[in-house]
């Protein structure tokens, strides 16, 4: 039976070891400009310089590593697609990916890139999820889910033991919140090897999922999630990403797509980085400024990716 179990310290520690050499070690970097306009000492953890430009590459080449299955399904709205093609490519699997019906072209451009089928169905990630394992019954494919599996938490986690050794000390860290993978993974490293340290998460207002989840104490889904940042809505968390997040993360910030876009305004011109909106959202927390004392003063934010559409990024130059 497959290990359901949420993943702990040790597990990331073997996903760092399966991933060296492929996914990198980012740059955890500081950022004068950022840090003068904030009155706080303001670290960017650049997981956009990932060989796909995205975090995701951990968790889906730590999961395929450990895979028989000679084909395998991703459901994906681009970036876990991206990831799974890259690392089905490498170990020489079939790959499908279940992208919705109107994706970030660049981003299906490089899932077809890597050797990948696409299939664009449906518009919410459980809807993708109901069709992959429809396409798993049918092929004997495995299906390779972007966020609520033990080996895709323990490998993003590896990048919270990147940021343990990086930095000696800080006092929050804040995450971009899709389906919680990234925060997950993060938070059990974190709490493991800087316990005073707080973990926070960030989604967009319309699509507060994991908020909901922890006030509720249990899964919620939300109707209809919508954002500008496409990694950032699926209707609700999963059942081991809410069981992480409800031991280990401090508290979540809503932002609107408003904050979202001009937080990438602000890291483009000031920090000469060029992160999409999921990657934005987390500094998208700090400037829209609500409730944000509890931050502290030495704060790392997580650039989650760099996949940024090209009419999107030119509208953010010429602005």
């Amino acid at each position: 039976m497959e290990n359901r179990r949420l993943p702990g310290l040790a597990e990331i520690e073997a996903a760092q070891d399966r991933i060296s050499g492929v996914a990198v070690r980012t740059p955890l970097v500081d950022s004068p400009a950022l840090s003068k306009r904030f009155g706080r000492e303001v670290y960017l953890k650049l997981e956009c310089f990932q060989p796909i430009r995205v975090f995701k590459i951990r968790g889906a080449y730590n999961k395929l590593s450990q895979m028989k299955e000679r084909s395998v399904v991703a459901v994906s709205s681009g970036n876990h697609g991206i990831a799974t093609a890259f690392s089905a490519r490498a170990f020489g699997k079939k790959c499908t990916v279940i992208l919705p019906e109107n994706p970030v072209q660049e981003k299906a451009d490089a899932i077809t890139e890597y050797g990948a089928q696409i299939l664009k169905f449906g518009k919410y990630e459980d809807e993708r999820i109901v069709k992959a394992n429809q396409i798993v019954k049918e092929t004997g494919a495995a299906l390779v889910h972007p966020f609520n599996d033990p080996a895709i938490i323990a490998g993003q986690g590896t990048c919270g033991l990147e940021i343990a050794e990086q930095l000696g000390d800080f006092d929050s860290l804040v995450v971009p919140v899709g389906g919680a993978g990234l925060i997950s993974g993060i938070s059990i490293a974190i709490k493991a090897k800087k316990p005073r340290a707080k973990v926070f998460g960030v989604e967009p207002v319309t699509a507060a999922k994991l908020q909901a989840a922890l006030l509720a104490g249990k899964v919620t889904r939300v109707q209809d999630p919508h954002s500008i940042a496409d990694g950032l809505i699926p209707r609700s968390v999963g059942d081991l990403t809410y069981e992480a997040c409800s031991k280990y993360v401090d508290g979540v910030f809503t932002v609107s797509d408003e904050e979202i876009l001009a937080a990438m305004r602000l890291i483009v011109k000031e920090a000469r980085i060029f992160p999409e909106p999921s990657a934005a959202a987390s500094v998208a927390a700090l400037l829209a400024g609500r409730d944000t004392d509890r931050l502290g003063k030495r704060i790392v934010f997580i650039i989650s990716g760099g996949n940024v559409s090209q009419k999107l990024l030119a509208q953010i130059l010429s602005s």
